[in-house]
């Protein structure tokens, strides 16, 4: 559904999530390795994911590091989509068309838009911290084994 690139964005703040703190800041190998992606490919996504601290903040230098503030664990999980622009994802038709509407529907479009209308409320609805506490209480899991 969603691009390699929000894929680990999503398992990176959440690691984050579990891992990290304003006093505890992760590095970017130990990020790497915990979701399973490239040190260079996890760079770009932390980038993005910090560009003006909308998710993930950072600090430079030897102590320096990612890390979730408290206000960022709260926020909806659609923030990470949004930081990945990805988000546009959840309103776009199914079969791709531009012109996909109640009055001009796709062959698709009255089956996928409760479909559409669950996705939305499920990345809206759901933070960030909550999928990260699912795990931490061995609900869910994030790695393939």
């Amino acid at each position: 559904m969603f691009s390699k690139a929000t894929e680990y964005a999503l398992r990176a703040t959440i690691f984050l999530a579990q891992q990290s703190s304003e006093d505890h800041k992760i590095g970017i190998d130990d990020i790497s390795k915990a979701i399973g992606s490239p040190k260079p490919f996890t760079a770009k996504i932390l980038q993005l994911l910090t560009k003006h601290n909308q998710v993930v903040s950072s600090v430079r230098g030897p102590h320096g590091g990612f890390y979730l503030s408290p206000k960022a664990k709260k926020l909806p999980v659609r923030a990470i989509l949004q930081a990945m622009g990805e988000d546009e994802i959840l309103e776009k038709c199914v079969m791709g068309l531009k012109m996909c509407s109640e009055i001009e529907p796709c062959p698709m479009h009255a089956q996928y838009k409760i479909i559409k209308n669950q996705l939305i409320s499920l990345f809206t609805q759901k933070t960030i911290q909550q999928l990260a506490e699912e795990i931490k209480e061995g609900i869910t899991f994030f790695k393939n084994k």
